[in-house]
């Protein structure tokens, strides 16, 4: 069995994001499959793509899929969706195929398969790599902001709320931002530093960010079920808790 330096104390919810307007549907993340799954001995609740299936969201259909960064949990399965241009900052991929991956500490986040297929893609001519902050779509925004990988970037997306930033891996849990204390798997201590500051520039409070993996992001906003399956909807306000409840944690890695 392949042991996570994410296999700690604190739960993790594996994410990704469903981003719907009238016209078109945008995916942020795609998640990992069943070959990864079994390789890291992490069963999945639910297959993500089968999981958009069972949503009536056609997996063919999505043309515009953003990824954050490179981990496994974040860039698998991307092979499942035959139309999709993939969004990602440059240096994400550089890093993910440069000599850091000679140091098998480093690039025990990547998955060789995930970080091939991106580069077919690529090929086809099927990504589109930035250097920095963009405006890939109407009211989506990409923020670069490294630590946690060399090309991490949150995103910013305009909701009937107002906008929120989907921060993924800057920040894993609310109280590695509010804390100031960086997810242990970390690039960059100081850059990931640097970033929490510029993320809560850009979303101009906690209650605007949304981290990667934290089980609170469920307990902090309106859910609901459909076709069997819950969805959290940050599009909605957040229930009414006191700011206390996103930094107080039992345990915390």
């Amino acid at each position: 069995m392949n042991r996570d330096i994410a296999d700690g104390p604190m739960p993790l919810n594996y994410n990704l994001w469903i981003l719907r307007d009238a016209t078109r549907t945008v995916l942020v993340d795609t998640g990992f499959g069943d070959r990864v799954a079994a390789e890291r001995a992490k069963p999945l609740d639910r297959h993500p793509v089968d999981t958009l299936i069972r949503l009536g969201i056609d997996p063919d259909s999505i043309e515009d899929i953003i990824l954050t960064h490179l981990h496994y949990d974040h860039s698998g399965n991307l092979d499942r969706f035959a139309k999709a241009r993939f969004h990602l900052q440059e240096a994400e991929l550089t890093f993910a195929t440069g000599r850091c991956m000679c140091d098998a500490p480093v690039r025990a986040g990547f998955n060789v398969e995930d970080v091939v297929s991106l580069v077919r893609h690529t090929y086809a001519d099927r990504a589109r790599l930035y250097d920095g902050d963009a405006e890939p779509l109407p009211g989506i925004k990409l923020h670069a902001l490294p630590g946690h990988t060399a090309g991490m970037q949150a995103v910013e997306v305009m909701t009937q709320r107002g906008p929120i930033v989907l921060a993924s891996d800057v920040s894993h849990y609310y109280a590695n931002l509010l804390r100031r204390a960086p997810f242990a798997w970390t690039l960059d201590a100081k850059r990931t530093l640097q970033s929490y500051d510029r993320l809560m520039e850009i979303a101009g409070g906690i209650e605007r960010v949304i981290p990667g993996h934290d089980p609170k992001v469920q307990r902090l906003y309106p859910n609901h079920t459909f076709a069997g399956v819950e969805l959290t909807a940050l599009h909605e306000q957040p229930l009414p808790h006191d700011i206390e409840e996103l930094t107080r944690l039992d345990n915390y890695q």
